[in-house]
């Protein structure tokens, strides 16, 4: 039988559950890619200036604007709806999910500014507070300051941060410059978004939640390391397309096509199990409909499977597409810090005959 986990700081109990007040949680809450990409052909280009080294065009996590020979500086936002409960560990899971895009684009972070939209008239001021301090705890574990931001009064729960990283302008990963014969490798098991599921109808066990939080709370600092290896061409981390869409990213940015290897791609203990029980995201099935087509599955043959293939990852793990020479070099960075379930999970190929910008065999 299932324990209901308990929250570490809930809110009063006359207030509602943080969850019950967003229509989605995490990155599920993210506008389907097809859509998203219908929204911006209507949009122009706008200025472009010389400086600006990655802006929209290959789908990147965050912008790079180039100030010098030497630093280059990395600007993302991210926020969303509680996919938790408890105030401050929604707090936590936010910002970690924030300043990965920093990590992912090969810099390190140095600032931060806090989004906040709260429905004043449900939370309290102590139940919003500890949401910011989560996010501020999560900050101080990144060594960098929440330097400001902008709160609105809002239906619904929105909390997430603007991040501010530096790069040097020739270590910075962008989806485009992956190659024919890298190596794939997934930092993070996979089925965040089941087990956020699994929360919202009480079916998530004490153990299952404090998975869910160890991984989403994981700040994805080998980021920044991993940029200082010659053979590490291309770097993502997982989100809310899932790991076939941002698989799918990196594929359409360089020209490739990305062979998983599904055996190989690691899990969070319990996810099968509880997608088994239902505990399936609608942002799964939104994802597949906006880029099944693009997908050739020979192994992948059951909903399960293909729930997992597409479950959008909240704080997931960095996708990192390296020189087969660099493969060692970058599990043993992963393993430095904290990665102990990283994979090799697939390559990328040339794409030849192929009309799918993904395999998984």
């Amino acid at each position: 039988m299932n324990a209901k986990p308990q929250p570490t700081s809930a809110p009063s109990a006359n207030e509602p559950r943080l969850t019950s007040l967003s229509h989605g949680g995490g990155c599920g809450c993210k506008i389907a890619p097809n859509v998203l990409a219908e929204i911006l052909q209507g949009v122009g280009s706008g200025v472009i200036p010389p400086e600006l080294m990655v802006g929209i065009e290959t789908a990147d996590d965050a912008a790079v604007y180039r100030l010098n020979d030497e630093q280059a500086l990395i600007a993302t936002t991210d926020f969303f709806m509680p996919v938790v409960d408890d105030p401050y560990d929604f707090g936590r899971i936010a910002a970690t999910n924030a300043i990965s895009d920093v990590y992912a684009m090969g810099g390190r972070p140095i600032m931060a500014l806090a989004i906040v939209g709260m429905p004043v008239n449900m939370l309290s001021p102590k139940t919003i507070g500890q949401i910011l301090e989560g996010g501020q705890s999560v900050c101080r574990a990144a060594g960098i300051p929440i330097a400001g931001g902008h709160t609105i009064d809002s239906v619904e729960p929105i909390y997430g941060l603007v991040a501010l990283g530096l790069v040097h302008p020739d270590r910075v990963k962008r989806n485009k410059d992956a190659k024919a014969g890298d190596r794939l490798i997934l930092g993070k098991p996979l089925g965040v978004g089941i087990l956020s599921a699994a929360l919202k109808k009480e079916l998530l066990s004490e153990q299952g939640y404090a998975l869910m939080l160890s991984t989403t709370t994981q700040l994805n600092t080998a980021g920044a390391d991993l940029a200082n290896l010659a053979g590490v061409h291309a770097m993502t981390d997982v989100t809310g397309f899932g790991l076939a869409g941002h698989c799918i990213e990196l594929a359409r940015g360089s020209g490739l096509v990305a062979k998983l290897n599904w055996s190989q791609v690691p899990l969070i203990p319990g996810v099968v199990e509880l997608a088994t029980q239902g505990a399936i995201t609608g942002a799964s099935g939104r994802n597949w409909a906006a880029y099944g087509h693009e997908v050739a599955l020979s192994t992948v043959r059951n909903a399960i499977d293909r729930a997992l293939l597409t479950d959008p990852q909240t704080s997931g793990g960095l996708l990192v597409s390296c020189d087969p020479k660099a493969e060692a070099e970058v599990m043993a960075i992963l393993h430095k810090h904290g990665f102990n379930q990283a994979r090799v999970i697939g390559e990328m190929q040339a794409v030849g005959d192929s009309a799918h910008a993904l395999t998984v065999a």
